[in-house]
């Protein structure tokens, strides 16, 4: 059960409590929804527009949502089924953007929590992109390129009635990497018959962007290092631990290691190493992108590391600064204080909302520097509008361009959070600033706009 001591506003109650009762099952959705509300008490007192047109009560619903089956044909010739999600959240400031992700735990909730983050995160990036996500319960994990293949054409299929380039535009996420954005976009082309920037996320034979597969761990070290040092503070000699081994982690170590500090712990679902002489994300690329093993595989490269088996305790491993760069819900309360109490001074968020409340709660008792991911991960889909950019103009511009925008726009997002946070009397609240920051300009679109 979800609390809403915290939210005294009547308003904002009546849309949560009315929300609860229509959404009961999501959870997930139903815990980053509060998240936000929490922050937007004195954004709504401040202006009665919100309240007379509903602003609230029309934000938190989908403006469509797209659920349907996904047969495909596995090596055997047996014929698997799957789901299949599209969650168009929000359009107010443009197309829906936001990733697709293959992974078991995906079910409407977290599809819902994903697309609902992503209104602010998109937002934030000042690039003219709405929010929504989508995926499938099918796991890419031990299929073969051809299973992979065929699951995606299928998925694709059905999908591609519900996109465009002016309308929805997808991308990647956990479990949908280049393979898969290639064959979403081959099939997308053939059914179509026209070759448009309708996925981000390409091969750049084909127009993908330079740096998008650096852009969410480059720009989370962008962000922390902003925030960093506006509080005086900065990566230079710091221990660092990465939760996960995907892009936004493996990056999110290069760009660390470039600012000064020093990747000690990472983990895959299975378990964690730590190389106390800082972690080679090379090694880790190799290991994850091209032999597709576990993290393990690491000790066979750097035998004096070591390797824990189960991921929650990488959390105990002392360092100053933590990145969760794997899932949602992986810091809770209890790991949060064992950062606490190891001395760690900074969480910043990789992945999408990877602390509990009671992590935040932890976090803000502690006085410890916080971003949350709507923010400090926003450099993933920034690059991606960049992307799209580029497809317009038939254009294609260096690495080092796409870098220096993504920097630029990464520091943006954190001056206005903590301008926002600042202005409504949080001062230094990232959380708060980034929320009101990406809900004003949403709603100030929906306002203009009408119902």
């Amino acid at each position: 059960m979800l609390k809403t001591m915290s939210i005294k506003n009547a308003y904002l109650l009546s849309v949560l409590d009315g929300l609860k009762k229509k959404s009961a099952h999501e959870p997930e959705f139903l815990q980053a929804v509060e998240e936000v509300l929490e922050s937007l008490e004195p954004v709504v007192e401040a202006d009665p527009r919100y309240e007379r047109q509903n602003i609230i009560g029309r934000i938190v619903e989908p403006e469509r949502v797209v659920m349907f089956r996904v047969p495909w044909v596995d090596d055997s010739g047996k014929v698997q089924v799957n789901r299949g999600y599209r969650v168009q959240f929000n359009s107010a400031i443009g197309p829906y953007k936001g990733g697709l992700r293959f992974h078991p735990t995906v079910n409407l909730s977290v599809i819902k929590f994903l697309g609902f983050e992503q209104i602010f995160k998109n937002s934030l990036t000042t690039l003219p992109m709405g929010g929504g996500k989508g995926g499938s319960d099918f796991d890419p994990k031990g299929k073969s390129d051809g299973e992979v293949m065929r699951f995606c054409q299928s998925f694709m299929t059905e999908l591609q009635r519900h996109i465009g380039p002016d309308t929805d535009v997808p991308a990647g996420d956990i479990g949908v990497g280049a393979r898969e954005i290639g064959f979403l976009f081959g099939q997308y082309k053939k059914i179509r018959d026209e070759f448009t920037g309708v996925l981000t996320g390409k091969g750049l034979s084909y127009g993908g962007s330079l740096a998008r597969t650096e852009a969410t761990g480059f720009g989370l070290c962008y962000f922390a290092d902003a925030q960093l040092r506006d509080n005086g503070q900065s990566f230079q000699g710091k221990r660092v631990v990465v939760s996960g081994s995907g892009n936004v982690a493996i990056y999110a170590n290069q760009k660390c290691a470039q600012l000064g500090g020093k990747v000690v712990a990472m983990s895959d679902s299975n378990g964690y190493i730590v190389d106390e002489n800082g972690i080679d994300y090379q090694v880790i690329k190799e290991i994850k992108e091209v032999k597709r093993a576990r993290i393990k595989t690491y000790l066979d490269y750097v035998p004096s590391a070591k390797y824990v088996e189960g991921c929650s305790g990488i959390w105990t491993v002392p360092c100053d600064i933590a990145l969760p760069c794997a899932t949602q819900n992986e810091i809770d309360e209890a790991s949060a204080k064992a950062l606490i109490a190891n001395g760690c001074m900074g969480v910043f968020e990789g992945a999408n909302m990877p602390s509990t409340p009671g992590a935040i709660a932890a976090y803000q008792a502690a006085g410890i520097l916080f971003a949350p991911a709507k923010a400090s991960n926003a450099g993933g889909v920034a690059t991606s509008g960049l992307e799209m950019s580029q497809n317009s103009e038939r254009l294609s511009w260096t690495f080092e361009e796409v870098d220096a925008k993504l920097k630029g726009i990464m520091e943006g997002i954190y001056a206005a959070c903590a301008a926002a946070a600042e202005k409504y009397g949080m001062k230094g609240n990232i959380q708060a600033g980034a929320n009101i920051a990406g809900f004003l300009k949403v709603a100030d679109a929906m306002l203009w706009q009408g119902i």
